[in-house]
């Protein structure tokens, strides 16, 4: 070998040396294993961390009204599954503002304060929507942890050529290997189906065998065994959330003296609602100014 070969086969080398620190440095670093007793709630962050949450922002469940059936029912599934009893993945659907997510969390907080003890910690993580295609990697990661998960997705709804339901059939289902015994999904949806009444009757109006298109449509709500509805509430339910509002944070005034104004604001609003009373109460509570600690209510 010349000294000019030898000059070329010198820089190839650092020119591949060079190529492939950069490539190292591109990387993603190594996932590592997420510190379980970090907290009792995370968020997920793919492809495979998750973060903790120090202060979760929830309403006492006490001071969820008028949901009383529901209420008791996800609590009872919740507390099954945390002493490692058979439960069911649950769908919260319905009428927007009516505290499917705030009883979510309320549950998840009120199963853990009552666990035996000695028993592992109730674990919620939080994906969201778009991160949907990721959940067999999240059940990957904790298949084989000591707690049981509650796996939350809030708002969950599909669109247009959204295919990625199909990722969360297979996910409630646990595919070949099955759903791992310490994960429960919990999900919550203004949508029945999760899939809006125009994308159901355009597959029923474009395809071959209409009733099997429709089928594999709204057959991703089956997998959810435990559906707990939401409806608007009426004017007593409303007043009633304000009033219990009102004695939890100790504000300044009574339920008859903030009736009028109470009822005035959800007609404004054009609904009446848990949302909808909790931003009276954050209004009322400035004007009369008053903080609102939800850790203390």
């Amino acid at each position: 070998m010349d000294l000019h070969e030898s000059a070329d086969t010198a820089h190839l080398a650092e020119t591949l040396e060079r190529i492939a620190a950069s490539l190292e440095r591109l990387a993603p670093p190594p996932a590592t294993a997420p510190d379980l007793e970090a907290a009792d709630c995370f968020t997920f962050d793919p492809p495979a961390q998750l973060v903790p949450v120090r202060r979760v922002s929830r309403v006492p469940i006490e001071l969820l009204k008028g949901i009383d059936g529901s209420r008791d029912r996800l609590i009872d599934n919740t507390a099954r599954f945390q002493r490692g009893l058979p439960a069911n993945n649950a769908l919260l659907w319905g009428a927007r503002g009516m505290g499917k997510s705030s009883l979510v969390k309320a549950a998840h907080a009120a199963v853990n304060a009552e666990r035996a003890s000695g028993s592992a910690a109730l674990k919620l993580v939080e994906i969201h929507r778009e991160d949907i295609a990721h959940l067999p990697a999240l059940m990957a990661l904790l298949r084989d942890a000591p707690f049981p998960f509650l796996l939350f997705c809030d708002d969950l709804s599909f669109d247009g050529d959204d295919a990625s339901y199909k990722s969360l059939k297979a996910a409630l289902e646990g595919g070949v290997e099955g759903r791992p015994g310490n994960i429960l999904f919990y999900a919550t949806s203004n949508r029945r189906h999760l899939l809006p009444r125009d994308m159901i009757e355009n597959e029923r109006s474009t395809a071959i065998n209409p009733a099997e298109a429709v089928e594999e449509k709204v057959s991703l709500s089956d997998r959810f065994g435990l559906w707990l509805g939401f409806h608007r509430c009426g004017q007593d339910e409303y007043l009633q959330m304000i009033a219990a509002y009102i004695e939890a944070f100790g504000l300044a005034t009574t339920l008859e003296a903030a009736r009028a104004e109470a009822l005035e604001w959800s007609t404004t609003r054009g609904s009446r609602s848990g949302r909808v009373a909790w931003q009276f109460i954050q209004d009322l509570a400035g004007r009369l100014g008053q903080r609102l600690d939800l850790d203390a209510a």
